[in-house]
Parts: C-alpha cells; sequence; structure tokens
C-alpha cells in the first residue's frame, strides 16, 4: 500500500512538472516573460535610467523616494572597494555619482530580490530565495574584480550582469509557487530551474531592453565550452564569477573546475593567477557582498 502511494504521488508530481515546463516554453516562445511581482521602486530605477534624456537630479529623486535604496547607495558609495579616497560621502547625489548608473541598476535589483524575500506571496520559498539573493550578490562581486584584474570591461557593467544572472530563477520559482506539488521533490524543482533559468532570464532583459552584452551573457552563462574570438567577453567573466562564488572557500576545487576552460585562459587564469585573484580580492569581494546585501 505504502509503495503503491509513493508511486502515485511521484506520478502526479511528474504529471505536474510537465504541464509546468510546457507552460514555461510556451511562453518563452511568445515572448511572454516579465516580473510583475518586482517592486515598483526597482522599475521606477530601471525606466528612469533607461532614458538616456534624465539628468542625475531625476534617477537621484527616484531612488530617494525609497529611503531604504537610499540608505543602501550610500553604504556602497563609502564601501572599501569604492571609497578609495577615504572620503566619505553623506549625500545622494554625490553617492550616484561615484558608484555610477549600472551599480545603482546593480543596488536596486539586489534590494528588491532582498523585498521579494520578505513578501507574503511567495511565502514557503525563503530558503529558495535567500540562496539565490546570497548566490547573486556574490558572483556580482566576483563578476567585478574579475573585469577590473583581468579584462578591458567595465567592471560595473560586469557587477550588474553577475547580480542579474539569476533573474531567470525568480521568475521560475515565482510561477512554480502556485504548484505545491512541484516542490515535494528537491530535485524536480532544482532541475526546472535548472534547465530553463538561463533562457528565461535572457528574454526578461531582453524585455526591459537590456544590452545585448548583457542579456548574451546571462543567456549563455552555463555554456562552459562557448567558442569566442579575441579576448575574454562578458559571457566569459560572468561564467567563471559563477564558479568563484561556488567555490570561494575551496581554491584548489575551483582550479579543477577551471583547468582546459577556454573562459578561463581567456582570463588569463592559470594557477598562480586563480589563487592571486581568489586571495588579493577576497575582502574586496567581501565588502561588495555585504554592500549589495546589506
Amino acid at each position: 500500500m505504502s509503495s503503491n502511494l509513493t508511486n502515485t504521488s511521484l506520478q502526479a508530481t511528474s504529471d505536474v512538472a510537465f504541464d509546468f515546463v510546457r507552460t514555461l516554453a510556451a511562453e518563452l516562445s511568445r515572448g511572454n516573460v516579465d516580473l510583475p511581482s518586482f517592486p515598483e521602486i526597482a522599475v521606477r530605477v530601471r525606466r528612469v535610467l533607461s532614458d538616456p534624456k534624465s539628468s542625475v537630479e531625476q534617477v537621484v529623486r527616484v531612488v530617494g523616494s525609497e529611503p531604504a535604496l537610499a540608505a543602501r547607495l550610500l553604504r556602497i558609495a563609502n564601501s572599501a572597494s569604492l571609497n578609495r579616497s577615504g572620503r566619505p560621502v553623506t549625500d545622494l547625489r554625490a553617492a550616484v555619482n561615484r558608484i555610477g548608473y549600472n551599480m545603482v541598476r546593480s543596488a536596486s535589483i539586489s534590494f528588491s530580490m532582498a523585498q521579494i524575500r520578505k513578501g507574503n506571496k511567495l511565502a514557503g520559498l525563503e530558503h529558495h530565495l535567500d540562496d539565490l539573493w546570497q548566490s547573486s550578490t556574490s558572483v556580482a562581486a566576483f563578476a567585478y574584480v574579475l573585469a577590473r584584474n583581468c579584462t578591458k570591461i567595465n567592471p560595473d557593467e560586469a557587477m550588474l550582469t553577475g547580480m542579474l544572472h539569476g533573474i531567470g530563477k525568480v521568475y521560475v520559482l515565482t510561477r512554480a509557487i502556485d504548484h505545491p506539488e512541484l516542490f515535494v521533490s528537491e530535485a524536480t524543482i532544482a532541475q526546472i530551474v535548472g534547465q530553463w533559468h538561463a533562457s528565461i532570464g535572457k528574454a526578461i532583459l531582453e524585455n526591459w531592453n537590456f544590452p545585448e552584452a548583457i542579456t548574451q551573457a546571462v543567456g549563455e552563462q552555463e555554456d562552459l565550452n562557448r567558442t569566442v574570438e579575441g579576448p575574454a567577453d562578458l559571457g566569459d567573466v560572468v561564467a567563471v564569477a559563477i564558479l568563484m562564488a561556488g567555490y570561494v572557500s575551496d581554491i584548489p576545487g575551483l582550479e579543477i573546475a577551471l583547468n582546459g576552460l577556454g573562459a578561463a585562459t581567456r582570463l588569463g587564469l592559470d594557477e598562480a593567477k586563480t589563487q592571486t585573484v581568489m586571495l588579493d580580492s577576497a575582502v574586496e569581494v567581501s565588502a561588495l557582498s555585504q554592500a549589495l546585501g546589506s
């Protein structure tokens, strides 16, 4: 009897998973992917920063309307990584000027993910969203350090891409909350998220009119065998940043994971350089992660 009940439960989960994946595929093919659950402040920040005519004053007005986000921007501007002069800033306009628009975008995404975690609509997903939030801030910080130390890519753009790399996971999880059967098995929801989040994340960012380099890097983040002509690109930075965040306390394991990887070669990450980047940037990565995630 117990065995029959278990098999029935597994079959039901499998049927729900199949229907859910079919729905995701249909939404993706129609381009019908967006995040209506994202807080309004993130939408407003994205809108004002996407308008080339927006002034610093307009940006400050928007972010200043959310005191918690404004406070986070001030903390980032005064963090060890960005306040190399040692002179603290105390007003929002100076903070925005110091950190730049891409950092403002990254902070607003991080802030919004934190708000989603606390929302009642997604009760039951707390540990999934906690893991994603922590991972996103860590990947963003490593992407920033990698871009600055190993490439000519704008570090702020790399940080923003790292912060956004898991946006497709948010979409899948927020859609899955209406199907509790999917969470009976952690392996089931993990498999669905793993298979779909990159392509969905790319589609979301395309809908949000993000630059092609960012959308492509998010879409190809798990293609570790991609071929690239020329120097390392944003996709290389994000892919390696994801690995670094996953092996943050296991440098030997990271070296094995990077061995023979095209992205690592293009970034110049031999064994010695990998150790140097990980050890020398530890304080900076910690500071950036805390500033973004605080």
